[in-house]
């Protein structure tokens, strides 16, 4: 099979719309980790880690943002990988890893990251994974260096509002779904699954999960501060909301 993948921007395009369906303000999510970037480096090139970074999607906007940033971008799913490799081009030190064993980091090029980033990837860990997680994170980041995690992370102080405006987001989904303007996550894996290019390692994708991945986990931000501070980060918060989406970040 060959390594390239015909027009890498369109798969991007293509993934982008797939996850707007599901995060509508996911932009802005993006621009709030990396004005904290920004404000941890404070004008140095900065060295991040892309942490189940997919199609690279984070690792390209810190680039667009920082040209000069050293970026790494771990993730497992081969598919998704060949499109990042092909998207960044280059650019980016890409490593294939499992989050769920521990010793996940041993190929990573660095352990002074001034910043680790995710988005909407970490709920398919378990809690006692994610607490060992977080702070095998620590040990990845320079004193000073932040962890920045967004994801579904619900307000446990809003059980019902949140009920209703997840209720509502499903509604709009659904009708965007029914009149063609936007691929459902499985939708987009069958078209995947059908390209040429992608076809393999799609099927390699379903060995690696044979039943899809765990079911999801998505406990409030407040759980994520708790276990970001028994890991050991010296400052913990919640960095910015939008409805039943959080990010949290951690200093080191």
């Amino acid at each position: 099979m060959s390594p390239y993948i015909t027009d890498p921007w369109a798969w991007q395009e293509s993934w982008d719309r797939q996850q707007e369906a599901y995060l509508p303000d996911r932009e802005h999510r993006f621009t709030a980790m990396l004005d904290t970037v920004d404000a941890v480096v404070d004008g140095r090139a900065p060295r991040v880690l892309d942490l189940a970074g997919g199609t690279g999607t984070i690792s390209l906007r810190t680039l667009a943002r920082f040209p000069d940033a050293e970026v790494t971008l771990v993730d497992l799913d081969p598919a998704l990988l060949a499109i990042a490799r092909a998207s960044l081009g280059g650019r980016a030190a890409i490593i294939t890893a499992d989050l769920g064993a521990p010793d996940w980091h041993a190929a990573l090029p660095h352990r002074d990251y001034d910043a680790v980033l995710t988005a909407t990837a970490l709920h398919w860990l378990s809690a006692d994974r994610l607490g060992q997680l977080y702070a095998e994170l620590r040990d990845v980041l320079r004193p000073g260096g932040v962890l920045i995690n967004a994801d579904h992370m619900p307000d446990d102080a809003l059980p019902e509002l949140t009920k209703r405006l997840l209720d509502r987001a499903r509604d709009r989904r659904e009708a965007r779904y029914a009149a063609g303007s936007m691929l459902s996550w499985s939708d987009w894996w069958a078209w995947a699954g059908a390209d040429p290019a992608l076809a393999p390692l799609v099927a390699q994708r379903q060995t690696i999960y044979p039943t899809g991945h765990s079911p999801e986990w998505t406990p409030p931000a407040s759980w994520h501060l708790s276990a970001l501070t028994a890991a050991g980060f010296d400052q913990v918060g919640t960095l910015w909301r939008g409805g039943a989406d959080a990010a949290v970040a951690a200093v080191r």
